[in-house]
Protein backbone atom coordinates (compact mmCIF):
# COMPACT_ATOMS: atom_id res chain seq x y z
CA UNK A 1 0.00 0.00 0.00
CA UNK A 2 2.13 2.88 -1.28
CA UNK A 3 0.69 6.30 -0.69
CA UNK A 4 0.78 9.67 1.03
CA UNK A 5 2.12 9.33 4.58
CA UNK A 6 1.76 13.02 5.38
CA UNK A 7 1.66 16.35 3.55
CA UNK A 8 2.22 20.05 4.06
CA UNK A 9 1.75 23.35 2.24
CA UNK A 10 3.27 26.80 2.37
CA UNK A 11 1.79 29.94 0.77
CA UNK A 12 3.28 33.41 1.29
CA UNK A 13 0.96 35.87 3.04
CA UNK A 14 1.33 38.66 0.49
CA UNK A 15 -1.16 39.18 -2.37
CA UNK A 16 -1.76 41.50 -5.26
CA UNK A 17 -5.20 41.87 -6.80
CA UNK A 18 -5.74 41.45 -10.52
CA UNK A 19 -7.34 44.95 -10.85
CA UNK A 20 -4.16 46.51 -9.42
CA UNK A 21 -2.02 44.88 -12.12
CA UNK A 22 -4.54 45.84 -14.78
CA UNK A 23 -4.55 49.46 -13.56
CA UNK A 24 -0.83 49.81 -14.17
CA UNK A 25 -1.03 48.47 -17.72
CA UNK A 26 -4.27 50.23 -18.65
CA UNK A 27 -6.10 46.92 -19.12
CA UNK A 28 -9.75 46.10 -18.44
CA UNK A 29 -9.68 44.38 -15.05
CA UNK A 30 -13.26 43.13 -15.31
CA UNK A 31 -12.60 41.39 -18.62
CA UNK A 32 -9.38 39.82 -17.33
CA UNK A 33 -10.96 38.58 -14.11
CA UNK A 34 -13.93 37.20 -15.98
CA UNK A 35 -11.72 35.50 -18.54
CA UNK A 36 -9.33 33.92 -16.04
CA UNK A 37 -11.57 33.41 -13.04
CA UNK A 38 -8.68 34.68 -10.89
CA UNK A 39 -9.11 37.62 -8.51
CA UNK A 40 -5.73 37.82 -6.79
CA UNK A 41 -2.43 35.97 -6.55
CA UNK A 42 0.20 35.25 -3.90
CA UNK A 43 3.51 37.12 -3.86
CA UNK A 44 6.71 35.96 -2.12
CA UNK A 45 8.28 38.07 0.59
CA UNK A 46 11.64 39.71 -0.13
CA UNK A 47 13.52 36.80 1.45
CA UNK A 48 11.38 33.97 0.07
CA UNK A 49 12.18 31.76 -2.90
CA UNK A 50 11.54 28.21 -4.08
CA UNK A 51 13.99 26.80 -1.52
CA UNK A 52 12.42 28.51 1.50
CA UNK A 53 8.92 27.59 0.31
CA UNK A 54 9.95 23.95 -0.18
CA UNK A 55 11.51 23.82 3.28
CA UNK A 56 8.42 25.30 4.95
CA UNK A 57 6.11 22.89 3.13
CA UNK A 58 8.26 19.91 4.15
CA UNK A 59 8.38 21.06 7.78
CA UNK A 60 4.59 21.44 7.77
CA UNK A 61 4.27 17.83 6.58
CA UNK A 62 6.54 16.60 9.39
CA UNK A 63 4.55 18.54 11.99
CA UNK A 64 1.40 16.68 10.98
CA UNK A 65 2.96 13.25 11.44
CA UNK A 66 6.20 12.10 13.00
CA UNK A 67 8.71 10.72 10.51
CA UNK A 68 12.17 9.39 11.30
CA UNK A 69 14.08 11.77 9.05
CA UNK A 70 16.95 9.29 8.82
CA UNK A 71 14.50 6.97 7.04
CA UNK A 72 13.88 9.55 4.31
CA UNK A 73 15.91 8.09 1.47
CA UNK A 74 15.04 10.52 -1.32
CA UNK A 75 13.98 14.13 -1.82
CA UNK A 76 12.86 15.54 -5.15
CA UNK A 77 11.92 19.19 -5.66
CA UNK A 78 10.07 20.11 -8.83
CA UNK A 79 10.13 23.76 -9.89
CA UNK A 80 10.49 26.21 -12.76
CA UNK A 81 12.22 28.70 -10.48
CA UNK A 82 15.01 26.95 -8.59
CA UNK A 83 17.20 29.62 -6.98
CA UNK A 84 20.34 28.22 -8.60
CA UNK A 85 21.03 26.87 -12.06
CA UNK A 86 23.76 24.69 -10.51
CA UNK A 87 23.03 23.91 -6.85
CA UNK A 88 20.20 21.54 -5.92
CA UNK A 89 17.25 22.88 -3.95
CA UNK A 90 16.57 19.31 -2.76
CA UNK A 91 19.87 19.23 -0.83
CA UNK A 92 18.88 22.38 1.04
CA UNK A 93 15.54 20.82 1.97
CA UNK A 94 17.27 17.63 3.14
CA UNK A 95 19.65 19.56 5.38
CA UNK A 96 16.84 21.71 6.80
CA UNK A 97 14.70 18.73 7.84
CA UNK A 98 17.59 16.57 9.07
CA UNK A 99 17.47 13.93 6.33
CA UNK A 100 21.10 14.24 5.17
CA UNK A 101 23.51 12.62 4.43
CA UNK A 102 22.21 9.11 3.69
CA UNK A 103 19.76 10.05 0.96
CA UNK A 104 19.54 10.73 -2.74
CA UNK A 105 18.29 14.08 -3.99
CA UNK A 106 17.55 15.84 -7.25
CA UNK A 107 15.81 18.88 -8.66
CA UNK A 108 13.17 18.21 -11.30
CA UNK A 109 12.02 20.39 -14.16
CA UNK A 110 8.93 19.70 -16.26
CA UNK A 111 7.13 23.01 -16.18
CA UNK A 112 4.11 22.74 -13.86
CA UNK A 113 4.17 18.96 -13.37
CA UNK A 114 7.69 18.50 -12.01
CA UNK A 115 6.33 17.97 -8.50
CA UNK A 116 4.00 15.13 -9.48
CA UNK A 117 6.90 13.54 -11.39
CA UNK A 118 8.67 13.52 -8.02
CA UNK A 119 5.70 11.69 -6.47
CA UNK A 120 5.95 9.03 -9.17
CA UNK A 121 9.68 8.58 -8.55
CA UNK A 122 9.15 8.25 -4.81
CA UNK A 123 6.36 5.71 -5.39
CA UNK A 124 8.67 3.52 -7.44
CA UNK A 125 11.51 3.69 -4.93
CA UNK A 126 9.26 2.96 -1.96
CA UNK A 127 7.40 0.14 -3.70
CA UNK A 128 10.68 -1.50 -4.74
CA UNK A 129 11.82 -1.20 -1.10
CA UNK A 130 14.84 0.88 -2.01
CA UNK A 131 13.79 3.49 0.58
CA UNK A 132 11.29 3.63 3.49
CA UNK A 133 10.18 7.20 2.73
CA UNK A 134 10.57 9.70 -0.09
CA UNK A 135 9.66 13.39 -0.18
CA UNK A 136 8.22 14.96 -3.32
CA UNK A 137 7.81 18.73 -3.44
CA UNK A 138 6.32 21.07 -6.00
CA UNK A 139 7.18 24.72 -5.36
CA UNK A 140 7.58 27.88 -7.39
CA UNK A 141 7.91 31.63 -7.32
CA UNK A 142 6.44 31.78 -10.81
CA UNK A 143 7.67 34.30 -13.37
CA UNK A 144 5.62 36.54 -15.62
CA UNK A 145 7.05 39.41 -17.63
CA UNK A 146 5.70 42.89 -16.82
CA UNK A 147 2.54 43.46 -18.83
CA UNK A 148 2.38 39.87 -20.09
CA UNK A 149 -0.78 37.79 -19.62
CA UNK A 150 1.13 35.53 -17.22
CA UNK A 151 1.64 38.39 -14.78
CA UNK A 152 -2.01 38.23 -13.73
CA UNK A 153 -1.70 34.65 -12.45
CA UNK A 154 1.99 33.72 -11.85
CA UNK A 155 2.05 33.13 -8.09
CA UNK A 156 4.14 31.65 -5.27
CA UNK A 157 3.62 28.57 -3.09
CA UNK A 158 4.36 24.90 -2.71
CA UNK A 159 3.32 21.54 -1.32
CA UNK A 160 5.29 18.60 0.07
CA UNK A 161 4.17 14.98 0.15
CA UNK A 162 5.94 12.26 2.11
CA UNK A 163 5.46 8.96 0.28
CA UNK A 164 5.62 5.67 2.20
CA UNK A 165 4.07 2.24 2.51
CA UNK A 166 3.49 2.04 6.27
CA UNK A 167 -0.15 2.96 6.94
CA UNK A 168 -0.45 5.96 4.58
CA UNK A 169 -3.28 8.45 5.02
CA UNK A 170 -4.12 8.05 1.33
CA UNK A 171 -3.30 5.07 -0.86
CA UNK A 172 -2.18 5.78 -4.43
CA UNK A 173 -3.59 2.84 -6.34
CA UNK A 174 -1.92 3.67 -9.63
CA UNK A 175 -0.43 6.42 -11.74
CA UNK A 176 0.04 6.97 -15.46
CA UNK A 177 1.34 9.69 -17.77
CA UNK A 178 0.69 11.17 -21.20
CA UNK A 179 3.64 12.98 -22.80
CA UNK A 180 4.51 14.57 -26.16
CA UNK A 181 6.96 17.13 -27.52
CA UNK A 182 4.67 20.18 -27.63
CA UNK A 183 6.43 23.59 -27.43
CA UNK A 184 3.59 25.58 -25.89
CA UNK A 185 5.65 27.33 -23.19
CA UNK A 186 9.40 27.73 -22.66
CA UNK A 187 12.22 29.72 -21.07
CA UNK A 188 15.77 29.48 -22.35
CA UNK A 189 18.83 29.56 -20.10
CA UNK A 190 19.58 33.12 -18.98
CA UNK A 191 16.14 34.50 -19.74
CA UNK A 192 14.28 36.08 -16.83
CA UNK A 193 10.78 35.34 -18.08
CA UNK A 194 9.14 32.51 -20.02
CA UNK A 195 7.51 32.83 -23.41
CA UNK A 196 4.35 31.08 -24.46
CA UNK A 197 2.25 30.29 -27.49
CA UNK A 198 -0.83 32.18 -26.29
CA UNK A 199 -3.93 30.16 -27.08
CA UNK A 200 -1.69 27.37 -28.38
CA UNK A 201 -1.17 26.50 -24.71
CA UNK A 202 -4.88 25.54 -24.52
CA UNK A 203 -6.11 22.81 -26.86
CA UNK A 204 -2.77 21.39 -28.12
CA UNK A 205 -1.18 21.78 -24.72
CA UNK A 206 -3.38 21.66 -21.62
CA UNK A 207 -6.56 20.01 -22.87
CA UNK A 208 -4.93 17.37 -25.07
CA UNK A 209 -2.58 16.16 -22.34
CA UNK A 210 -4.87 16.43 -19.32
CA UNK A 211 -7.58 14.54 -21.18
CA UNK A 212 -5.03 12.03 -22.48
CA UNK A 213 -3.71 11.14 -19.04
CA UNK A 214 -7.15 11.27 -17.38
CA UNK A 215 -8.81 9.00 -19.93
CA UNK A 216 -5.87 6.59 -19.77
CA UNK A 217 -6.23 6.44 -15.99
CA UNK A 218 -9.98 5.80 -16.14
CA UNK A 219 -9.36 3.04 -18.67
CA UNK A 220 -6.60 1.39 -16.64
CA UNK A 221 -8.54 1.67 -13.37
CA UNK A 222 -11.82 0.54 -14.93
CA UNK A 223 -13.55 3.52 -13.34
CA UNK A 224 -15.70 6.47 -14.39
CA UNK A 225 -15.92 10.02 -12.98
CA UNK A 226 -18.88 9.10 -10.78
CA UNK A 227 -16.65 6.65 -8.85
CA UNK A 228 -14.71 9.57 -7.35
CA UNK A 229 -15.68 11.96 -4.58
CA UNK A 230 -13.16 14.62 -5.63
CA UNK A 231 -11.13 15.60 -8.67
CA UNK A 232 -8.12 17.90 -8.95
CA UNK A 233 -6.73 19.21 -12.22
CA UNK A 234 -3.83 21.53 -12.91
CA UNK A 235 -5.11 25.07 -12.49
CA UNK A 236 -3.26 27.75 -14.48
CA UNK A 237 -6.51 29.70 -14.17
CA UNK A 238 -10.01 28.82 -13.00
CA UNK A 239 -11.54 28.30 -16.44
CA UNK A 240 -9.25 25.50 -17.71
CA UNK A 241 -9.83 22.99 -14.88
CA UNK A 242 -13.57 23.69 -14.88
CA UNK A 243 -13.76 23.14 -18.62
CA UNK A 244 -11.67 19.96 -18.68
CA UNK A 245 -13.61 18.54 -15.74
CA UNK A 246 -16.84 19.02 -17.68
CA UNK A 247 -15.31 17.49 -20.81
CA UNK A 248 -14.32 14.39 -18.82
CA UNK A 249 -17.65 14.09 -16.99
CA UNK A 250 -16.71 15.42 -13.54
CA UNK A 251 -18.99 17.85 -11.72
CA UNK A 252 -18.34 21.27 -10.20
CA UNK A 253 -18.94 19.77 -6.76
CA UNK A 254 -16.13 17.26 -7.27
CA UNK A 255 -13.52 19.88 -8.17
CA UNK A 256 -14.65 22.68 -5.85
CA UNK A 257 -12.59 21.75 -2.72
CA UNK A 258 -9.32 21.66 -4.68
CA UNK A 259 -9.95 24.69 -6.90
CA UNK A 260 -7.85 27.27 -5.07
CA UNK A 261 -6.54 29.28 -8.03
CA UNK A 262 -9.11 32.15 -7.81
CA UNK A 263 -7.55 33.34 -4.54
CA UNK A 264 -4.04 31.97 -5.01
CA UNK A 265 -3.05 32.26 -8.65
CA UNK A 266 -1.01 29.69 -10.56
CA UNK A 267 1.78 28.28 -8.39
CA UNK A 268 3.12 26.30 -11.37
CA UNK A 269 4.74 23.13 -9.95
CA UNK A 270 2.74 23.59 -6.77
CA UNK A 271 -0.65 24.08 -8.44
CA UNK A 272 -2.14 20.60 -8.65
CA UNK A 273 -0.31 19.51 -5.49
CA UNK A 274 -1.77 22.36 -3.43
CA UNK A 275 -5.16 21.48 -4.92
CA UNK A 276 -4.69 17.90 -3.73
CA UNK A 277 -3.62 19.14 -0.30
CA UNK A 278 -6.74 21.35 -0.05
CA UNK A 279 -8.82 18.28 -0.87
CA UNK A 280 -7.04 16.16 1.74
CA UNK A 281 -7.76 18.93 4.26
CA UNK A 282 -11.47 18.03 4.08
CA UNK A 283 -11.46 14.40 2.84
CA UNK A 284 -12.77 11.51 4.92
CA UNK A 285 -11.73 7.85 5.08
CA UNK A 286 -12.93 5.86 2.08
CA UNK A 287 -13.29 8.87 -0.20
CA UNK A 288 -11.62 8.66 -3.60
CA UNK A 289 -9.63 11.40 -5.31
CA UNK A 290 -8.77 11.73 -9.01
CA UNK A 291 -5.74 13.93 -9.77
CA UNK A 292 -4.25 15.04 -13.10
CA UNK A 293 -1.38 17.49 -13.33
CA UNK A 294 -0.05 19.24 -16.43
CA UNK A 295 3.32 20.60 -17.46
CA UNK A 296 4.02 22.51 -20.63
CA UNK A 297 6.41 20.91 -23.03
CA UNK A 298 4.17 18.86 -22.57
CA UNK A 299 2.77 16.13 -20.33
CA UNK A 300 0.31 15.13 -17.64
CA UNK A 301 0.48 12.72 -14.68
CA UNK A 302 -2.72 11.12 -13.37
CA UNK A 303 -3.30 9.49 -9.97
CA UNK A 304 -6.05 7.31 -8.49
CA UNK A 305 -6.13 7.87 -4.72
CA UNK A 306 -8.26 6.58 -1.83
CA UNK A 307 -8.20 8.18 1.63
CA UNK A 308 -7.60 5.65 4.42
CA UNK A 309 -8.59 5.44 8.09
CA UNK A 310 -5.10 6.67 9.00
CA UNK A 311 -6.13 10.24 8.20
CA UNK A 312 -8.28 10.20 11.37
CA UNK A 313 -5.76 8.28 13.50
CA UNK A 314 -3.96 9.64 16.55
CA UNK A 315 -0.66 9.43 14.66
CA UNK A 316 -1.78 11.99 12.10
CA UNK A 317 -2.82 15.49 13.16
CA UNK A 318 -4.21 17.64 10.35
CA UNK A 319 -4.48 20.61 12.73
CA UNK A 320 -0.73 20.55 13.52
CA UNK A 321 -0.03 22.56 10.35
CA UNK A 322 -2.14 25.22 8.62
CA UNK A 323 -4.75 24.07 6.13
CA UNK A 324 -4.74 25.57 2.64
CA UNK A 325 -7.84 27.55 3.57
CA UNK A 326 -6.06 29.02 6.60
CA UNK A 327 -3.00 29.89 4.51
CA UNK A 328 -5.24 31.76 2.07
CA UNK A 329 -7.01 33.72 4.82
CA UNK A 330 -6.11 37.21 6.06
CA UNK A 331 -3.57 38.18 3.37
CA UNK A 332 -1.52 41.37 3.23
CA UNK A 333 -2.14 43.23 -0.02
CA UNK A 334 0.55 45.04 -2.01
CA UNK A 335 0.30 47.75 -4.61
CA UNK A 336 2.11 47.24 -7.91
CA UNK A 337 5.24 49.12 -6.81
CA UNK A 338 5.76 46.92 -3.75
CA UNK A 339 4.85 43.85 -5.78
CA UNK A 340 7.54 44.73 -8.33
CA UNK A 341 10.05 45.18 -5.50
CA UNK A 342 9.15 41.81 -3.97
CA UNK A 343 9.44 40.06 -7.34
CA UNK A 344 12.77 41.68 -8.23
CA UNK A 345 11.32 43.46 -11.25
CA UNK A 346 13.03 46.68 -10.24
CA UNK A 347 16.67 46.19 -11.18
CA UNK A 348 19.11 48.55 -9.50
CA UNK A 349 22.39 49.52 -11.15
CA UNK A 350 25.35 48.00 -9.31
Amino acid sequence: MVGIYTYGVYIPRYRIKVPEIARVWGANAEDITRGLGVFEKSVPDLDEDTATIAVEAARAALRRRAVDTEAIGAIYVGSESHPYAVKPTACTVGEAIGATPNMTAADYEFACKAGTAGIQTCMGMVKSQMIPFGVAIGADVAQGAPGDALEYTAAAGGAAFVIGDNDPIAEIHRTCSFTTDTPDFWRREGQNYPRHGGRFTGDPGYFKHVQGAARLMLEQAGTSPKDYDYAVFHQPNAKFPQRVAKMLGFTDAQIRPGLVVPRLGNTYSGASMIGLAATLDVAKPGERIFVTSFGSGAGSDAFDITVTDAIDSEEFNRAAAPSVEKLLANPTYLDYALYAKHKGKIVMQK
